[in-house]
């Protein structure tokens, strides 16, 4: 038989559909192997473990199937509770699959401390930022006479003057002594000063 005849033949038209047949049957049987080994259309919904401890967020991981890596700590906010969760990824109401790591973020155990920059000779507008970057507040002003109007003269906490590279707990409330502007003068009664009595001559 000529090749012509065999390529026209109902042989071959039957041993190339018994050929795609085979192919589509491998490839419906490895989509089918992708589908089951990803969990194709299977998602589960990140919880948010805002505010939760670690151990708190295992349990709640666990039940869903998925786990979690604690990367780093952060500095202490108050608006959390000490060493609880303040942040994860992926963010709270992603769908991922199974077994998906949840990356999160705790709150650290309190202040941490930074040490007193020198102010003394700066001045109110300089010392605001500087205070605000560290971490700490700035407290009451109070106001002495001196020549440098704003300039700051003292650093005090609570009232107790403090010295510059003092470590003090991020968020204390720094008090700020700055001159008025004025140089004060006070009247002194002239005391031990002779007193010459006016000598009247009798002409």
């Amino acid at each position: 038989m000529s090749w012509k005849n065999f390529l026209l033949s109902f042989t071959f038209f039957k041993q190339v559909a018994i050929a795609l047949l085979i192919v589509a049957t491998s490839l419906f049987l490895f989509m089918y192997w992708i589908s089951f080994t990803t969990n194709h259309g299977q998602e589960i919904t990140v919880p948010d473990l805002s505010k939760l401890t670690l151990e708190q967020a295992e349990d709640k991981l666990d039940d869903l199937d998925l786990d979690y890596e604690l990367l780093d700590t952060v500095d202490y906010n108050s608006e959390f509770p000490k060493l609880s969760i303040v942040n994860q990824d992926p963010r709270p109401g992603a769908k991922v699959k199974e077994n998906r790591v949840i990356y999160v973020k705790i709150n650290a155990s309190g202040y941490s401390k930074v040490r007193l920059p020198d102010l003394v000779q700066k001045t109110y507008r300089q010392a605001v930022p500087t205070l605000t970057a560290l971490g700490l507040e700035v407290g009451d002003t109070t106001y002495v006479p001196n020549l440098a109007k704003d300039m700051v003269l003292e650093m005090k906490m609570n009232g107790t003057p403090v010295r510059p590279g003092q470590q003090v707990m991020k968020m204390t409330k720094i008090d700020l002594v700055l001159g008025d502007g004025k140089v004060g003068f006070e009247e002194e009664e002239l005391e031990d000063t002779p007193q010459t009595d006016s000598i009247v001559e009798d002409k």
